[in-house]
């Protein structure tokens, strides 16, 4: 009977390391598609650094978050010898690689809303702080109940403050301190031109569906998946997170005038909002919340484009992720509510709360970070640079060889 028990254990625990393996590696791949997506997006003179940035982003928060990040979060660190971290097939090491693709989401979200003429160095400083400090901060207070506040939610209002996959921990902290940076950055020269705008279209179309595609096969790694156990795995996560994706497209279709670039950044928004409330919201309620969060995304990247001259925000990642993550956080007290079909045991109260506690953070270590580097280093290049193309201007290479 021992021996069979601990069969049965070894399998568990080398399948629930397989699993959230698996789900580390769809998210991993992600990756890519943020770096298509804004290679898609740029105008050709800065597609190599947006390729760039994305890996160098991607290195720097894997290192950060491995000897700082995690350990604030999570209070574990991996100091021990490779026979005790391998203990249960490496459980906690791949548990470790499946949050840090998490982390390394941040950089990659700033980076498309500072795309074409933010220094190379400087930002990648700013990434490695935000992802080593406070965005652990954030995370390890949701997620890992850190400093009571999760406790004072339940006890205050009767539930803490749920976010299954990251709309508000992942995607609005991303977005928000991105805003700070994009506006301590500045509109790119040539944006406005006697008061009015200067559109600058897509590089390529392609490369831009190349990368809305890879973001949404490798989201259902990452909602579903975070679970992060075989045993917590649901297919509602997996099935409100498809018609989440799908209410984000039909929304950006019918009202960004079939514009591909809208169309493109439909099911992104809508898998953004659904990420909170994936594994409690009915899928008629994530069907609404993702067709909402399209429609918040096409008219305020239309609004700010139009009226803000100092909110030059290339990829539109503050309503993207910023805003549709925090409405992604409401939504689950909403759509994860009883009476409208949902799971309960959520409060919208704490909904409030944390993701209002998330934007505030996020904002102030957004402008904490970024003005502190803006003022000793500078974060953005020269006109002459900006003028040339960040490919020329910090890597000496275009993306087209020339014969």
């Amino acid at each position: 009977m021992t021996s069979t028990n601990s069969a049965v254990e070894m399998l568990v625990s080398s399948s629930n390391t397989l699993f959230i393996l698996l789900g580390a590696i769809m998210v991993f791949a992600m990756h890519a598609g943020f770096a298509f997506l804004e290679v898609g997006t740029v105008r050709h003179k800065n597609q190599v650094n947006a390729l760039v940035k994305i890996m160098t982003d991607f290195a720097i928060s894997a290192l950060i978050y491995f000897f700082v990040g995690y350990q604030i979060a999570y209070g574990i660190h991996f100091f021990d010898s490779a026979a005790v971290l391998s203990q249960e097939h490496g459980y906690s090491l791949v548990k470790f690689f499946f949050l840090m693709t998490f982390a390394a989401a941040i950089p990659a979200i700033i980076s498309g809303g500072v795309a074409e003429r933010a220094k190379f160095y400087p930002m990648l400083v700013s990434a490695a702080i935000i992802v080593g400090i406070a965005y652990p901060l954030f995370e390890g207070m949701v997620w890992n109940g850190n400093f009571g506040i999760q406790t004072w939610l339940e006890t205050q209002y009767g539930a803490p403050f749920h976010d299954f996959a990251g709309s508000v921990v992942v995607h609005a902290f991303g977005g928000w301190v991105a805003l700070a940076a994009i506006l301590l950055l500045g509109t790119r020269h040539g944006r406005f031109r006697n008061g009015k705008l200067v559109a600058f279209a897509p590089s390529n179309i392609p490369f831009l569906a190349l990368g809305a595609w890879i973001l949404c096969i490798g989201w259902f790694g990452f909602n579903v998946m975070s679970a992060q156990t075989l045993e917590g795995i649901s297919g509602l996560v997996a099935v409100n997170s498809l018609m989440a994706m799908v209410g984000g497209i039909i929304a950006t279709m019918l009202f960004g005038k079939n514009d591909p670039g809208f169309i493109h950044n439909g099911p992104l928004a809508g898998l953004v909002a659904v990420c909170a409330g994936s594994d409690i919201m009915h899928p008629i309620g994530a069907l609404a919340a993702g067709a909402i969060a399209g429609t918040i995304f096409t008219y305020l990247f239309t609004y700010i484009q139009q009226k803000f001259q100092h909110l030059d925000d290339v990829l539109g990642v503050w309503p993207l992720h910023g805003v549709c993550g925090a409405w992604g956080g409401i939504a689950a007290g909403i759509f994860g509510s009883e009476a409208l079909g949902g799971m309960g045991g959520v409060s919208i109260a704490s909904q409030l709360i944390g993701s209002l506690g998330g934007i505030l953070i996020a904002l102030l270590s957004g402008v904490t970070v970024y003005g502190i580097i803006k003022t000793l280093t500078g974060l953005r290049l020269s006109e002459e640079d900006e003028f040339n193309g960040a490919d020329l201007a910090i890597h000496k290479i275009g993306s087209v060889g020339k014969e």
